[in-house]
């Protein structure tokens, strides 16, 4: 029995090739494995003396040799194939051991030089990989070294290994040249352009964790992250304590981080509940804007997730945690703030370093038999423009803004009230305008009087202006754009409220 042995991660490879000799194999090997092997005693025979050519073009080309390929692909039961093999003198490869170039490690070295990760694209590796993988009936083939065991325990047990096992070992490695290209190509993509819309689009996550399941208990779930981290993202969060996040913690924690984002420096927090924001308040200290976030809405935030764009500290997490929280996240935390949260063990408590930074990127949406990808909606406003008689004082313009970025980020239909940046109700995800008004009106209660409105798209009718001169609401930002905006305007200079337009709407469906 004959296994080739080409790795760049050589975790655990002299014990496997050990035990591979004292069970007969012979071993072929190349490069920096046949030194590491040979240094440990083991007897290895270079692939070069097998082609009979020597490496050349500094290690580009090592094994793409008929001598090799034929060895991996040759079918042990088509007598012709035999035959050609013998009359080539091309001895069968039995076993595949082979791991890629470290391309990802390579890419993510901070100032990478671009020859560098060229260099670090593996050609060998993926071709005998995915020939191996095609013969699995009668190769197996190792690209990890956590199926080293199995491999020699069924070597041992059974003098072979199982079909089903060398079917699975091939469908990793399919899984895994698909997965190293798929990373080749958006490094190159990013280069160029960074434009994913392309004619053919081909992506490639990493599984993150396991999850106990999805958005309901029979649904199985993962959560997997980019190859290339992207910062200010969940995937780079530690956890400190709590639970083990799950699949609906995960969706509402994103969406309350990307509505931080908006916010910039600002101490803000920002509290979701069912993916739409319940809470979010600004103010001078983290402690007060928590306080004002959660007062606002006392009963929506339970349950909640919290994010912070500032250091909690142990008056802040002292007022927390008076509060049933599912998961709070903050740039960092002091020794007080931890302490207080330690009391409570299920409590997930998360550090997320450049947690406003807000990179540009694509959003992926699954559809049945299809695939829908957009860029991120990075954009808040298009211009300013004032469109009554009255315009906006400095405060009502402050508001104005703060309800922007709220109700930018509330499912559609949806109406953002605010005052003195806190938000103070939400109408989200109805189907009509008016509807998501009233809800808001309902839900702000009292503290309508003297507040501001955000609507994500333009108003049909000026029924919605009529409805908030009416509860009390002094000043209304919208994109503008409807064929009756001119109703709408007429309808805040009668009652002498402002109203500005910013030219972009932001829809979010989902």
């Amino acid at each position: 029995m004959r296994a080739l042995i080409s790795v760049s991660d050589k975790t655990g490879i002299v014990e496997f090739a050990k035990q591979l000799e004292a069970m007969g194999f012979e071993i072929l090997s190349t490069g920096g494995t046949l030194k590491a092997l040979s240094d440990a005693g083991l007897k290895v025979i270079a692939v070069s003396d097998v082609t009979g050519f020597p490496e050349c073009l500094d290690g580009r080309v090592k094994t793409l040799h008929p001598k090799i390929h034929g060895g991996i692909l040759g079918i042990r039961d088509n007598k012709e194939h035999q035959k050609q093999m013998m009359e080539l003198e091309i001895t069968p490869i039995d076993l595949l051991v082979i791991n890629l170039y470290p391309f990802k490690n390579t890419i993510l070295k901070e100032g990478v030089v671009f020859e560098d990760a060229i260099e670090n694209i593996d050609i060998g590796g993926p071709t005998m990989l995915r020939s191996a993988a095609k013969n699995f009936n009668d190769v197996t083939v190792i690209t990890d070294p956590e199926d080293y065991s199995i491999v020699l325990e069924e070597l041992k047990s059974q003098g072979k290994t199982a079909l089903d096992t060398r079917y699975r070992l091939a469908l990793k490695v399919f899984e895994t040249t698909a997965n190293y290209d798929a990373m080749i190509s958006d490094y190159l993509r990013k280069r160029l352009n960074g434009n994913l819309l392309g004619e053919t689009i081909t992506m490639t996550f990493e599984k993150v964790q396991d999850l106990r399941y999805g958005e309901n208990p029979h649904q199985n779930a993962a959560f997997y992250g980019e190859i290339v981290p992207v910062k200010g993202s969940l995937t780079m969060a530690k956890q400190l304590q709590g639970k083990e996040l799950s699949y609906n913690n995960i969706n509402d924690t994103n969406g309350a981080l990307e509505i931080l984002k908006e916010y910039g420096d600002e101490p803000t927090i920002v509290a979701v509940k069912h993916a739409n924001p319940c809470g979010i308040a600004s103010d001078t200290q983290i402690f007060e804007a928590y306080r004002k976030a959660h007062d606002a809405d006392p009963v929506s935030i339970f349950g909640g997730i919290v994010v912070s764009n500032k250091t909690i500290d142990g008056k802040t997490a002292q007022e927390m945690i008076k509060t049933f929280l599912e998961v709070i996240v903050a740039p960092s935390y002091d020794n007080d703030a931890l302490k207080v949260f330690s009391q409570k063990n299920n409590l997930r408590v998360l550090e997320l370093s450049d947690i406003t930074s807000n990179e540009p990127g694509y959003e992926v949406k699954k559809v049945l038999g299809g695939l829908l990808v957009q860029e991120r909606d990075s954009r808040l406003v298009d211009e300013l423009k004032v469109v009554t008689k009255r315009k906006p004082t400095e405060t009502e313009m402050d508001d104005l803004l703060f309800a922007w970025k709220a109700v930018k980020n509330t499912k559609s239909n949806a109406i953002s009230l605010a005052k003195n940046k806190c938000l103070i109700a939400n109408g989200p995800g109805q189907v009509n305008r008016i509807g998501a008004l009233e809800n808001a009106i309902r839900q702000a209660g009292q503290q309508v009087k003297g507040s501001v409105m955000a609507s994500d798209a333009f108003f049909p009718f000026d029924d919605c202006v009529k409805a908030a001169v009416a509860a009390g609401i002094t000043a209304i930002i919208q994109p503008g754009g409807a064929g009756r905006d001119q109703d709408s305007i007429d309808a805040c200079d009668e009652a002498g409220i402002t109203m500005v337009f910013t030219g972009m709407r932001h829809f979010k469906h989902s």
